[in-house]
């Protein structure tokens, strides 16, 4: 575009688009270019400096949510976005990882060991991390891949996604994460590779973890907890899952079959876990959530404001009947 256009011309352009409101065919009358100059003139005028765009500082969290999740339920990190009325679904997640990711990233230091899990929030999060790499981390796989079918939202997929960002490796757990027989189970957590996996795993200081239920799981999605699984699992007084881990209102893992053929970082290990982080969109998780603080499982958490609204709404989960322990299978 020629730029000999004069300032005082690109003023006139500038002050009637942008402070007297009209329109650019309105514009280009009084200018005398055409309609489609007139954008151009607008680009001109930014570049010499003419026109200076200022935005008010916008804050996307709910500060006195934080405050009184931290304070109720003793979490060490509060995260509380804002959500648009009416906002759900991949608009949720996509806003709630858009704006979460820049606390998270402040929460992990050079050379960290990351437990990861998958999930479509985690996934949105992952991928609005700023893109430094400069962390040299070791980026691990927390779980299993569900199915022969990895997509996006995987920790397979998610992790590397995660490791290019912020710069360092990945460490793949390339198992199902739920396998039919115990006996097939404990041969493959003695190979090699898996052994090297789980170390590195009791190494992490920081964990990014989703919270799923029975009714929002995503082994009922893809087909990998059958009826009866399901049946046995409610059974046992299931309110949540964690890297594929069913647990109970007191956040302990419930005794059942699954628990013997899962391959995924045990609970234990996660209490172990200084910084484990919840990622978290939507109102229908309060349960798990609640569930996955009393059992010091989650330390941190990142959630949108009707989520956070509705955890602060939910009662306090009575103590439960413990159920009868379960002698594991031979």
């Amino acid at each position: 575009m020629p730029n000999d256009y004069s300032d005082d011309r690109l003023r006139l352009v500038a002050r009637l688009y942008y402070l007297d409101g009209l329109g650019q065919s309105e514009v280009a009358k009084f200018a005398k270019v055409s309609q489609a100059k007139v954008s151009r003139l607008l680009a001109l005028a930014k570049e010499r400096g003419i026109v200076r765009i200022t935005v008010a500082d916008y804050d996307p969290r709910r500060r006195e949510l934080e405050d009184q999740l931290r304070t109720r339920l003793g979490l060490a990190t509060a995260i509380v976005i804002k959500s648009s009325e009416g906002l759900e679904g991949s608009d949720l997640r996509r806003t709630v990882g858009h704006f979460g990711a820049a606390a998270v990233d402040a929460l992990i230091e050079p050379r960290d060991t990351v437990a990861l899990a998958g999930g479509r929030t985690i996934h949105e999060l992952v991928h609005h991390l700023p893109a430094t790499r400069t962390k040299s981390l070791t980026v691990v796989q927390a779980m299993g891949t569900v199915d022969s079918s990895v997509n996006a939202f995987d920790a397979q997929e998610v992790g590397r996604v995660m490791a290019q960002r912020l710069g360092g490796s990945f460490l793949s757990l390339n198992t199902p994460a739920f396998i039919p027989e115990k006996r097939t189970r404990d041969a493959l957590l003695e190979l090699e590779q898996v052994r090297r996996v789980r170390e590195t795993l009791a190494r992490a200081r920081v964990a990014l973890v989703g919270l799923g239920t029975l009714a929002n799981s995503v082994f009922v999605e893809r087909g990998t907890l059958d009826p009866s699984m399901l049946r046995e699992l409610e059974r046992a007084g299931t309110v949540g899952e964690i890297c594929g881990r069913f647990i109970d209102a007191r956040g302990e893992e419930c005794a059942t079959a699954w628990r013997d053929r899962v391959m995924s970082i045990p609970i234990e290990q996660l209490r172990k876990i200084p910084h484990v982080i919840g990622v978290v969109s939507g109102s229908d998780r309060s349960a798990a959530i609640l569930a996955a603080i009393r059992g010091r499982i989650i330390k941190a958490l990142v959630i949108d404001e009707l989520g956070a609204g509705a955890l602060l709404a939910a009662p306090p989960p009575a103590e439960p009947v413990r159920p009868k322990t379960r002698k594991p299978s031979p």
